[in-house]
């Protein structure tokens, strides 16, 4: 099934190079260039119209929560462009048309933790690595770690008394 590119771009100077890079980076991937969303995201939206969709998200650096509205929908993380030092792109896909990488280096999961020394001492980097943090209104933390191992991971997080929330993709 060939893929229907949309790149998201929040930002409306359309002679950033940033974005030309990005265009040029998805036609080399993909072999099309892709249409372009300047406006609010509905990643439901589109992956019900559009299964075929891939959505390429810009990370800037610096920029947090990008990942939040990944949660309990049916898209997927599945590969990383890199663009600059400042932007990567993020593939996303659906959960259902999305080929998962069996030996994906890097899975992103996502976690409610209570910000406890208990819970920073059992963590490592051998575990996983935090790639962003949101804090939230109930003085909890929703936070998306980098690793390997699921299970370990979850091992570390039950047993400090915080929630595993699920696997937001892969790549």
């Amino acid at each position: 099934m060939s893929k229907f590119p949309i790149l998201y771009w929040p930002r409306r100077a359309r002679s950033d190079m940033e974005y030309q890079t990005a265009r040029k980076v998805i036609n080399a991937s993909i072999g099309t260039m892709p249409d372009v969303i300047t406006d609010d995201l509905n990643v439901a939206e589109i992956f019900e119209s559009r299964p075929d969709a891939v959505i390429y998200f810009p990370v800037f650096y610096g920029s947090t929560g990008w990942w939040g509205e990944l949660l309990g929908g049916n898209a997927v993380v599945t590969d990383k462009l890199i663009i600059s030092p400042e932007c990567q792109l993020m593939v996303i896909e659906s959960a259902s048309v999305a080929h998962p990488h069996r030996h994906a280096a890097h899975h992103l999961f996502a976690a409610e933790i209570y910000p406890s020394s208990g819970f920073f001492k059992k963590m490592s980097s051998e575990i996983a690595t935090v790639a962003d943090m949101l804090a939230t209104d109930a003085g909890t933390i929703l936070a998306l770690f980098s690793g390997r191992d699921k299970n370990r991971l979850v091992n570390v997080l039950e047993s400090t008394g915080n929630s595993y929330l699920g696997c937001i993709g892969q790549y």
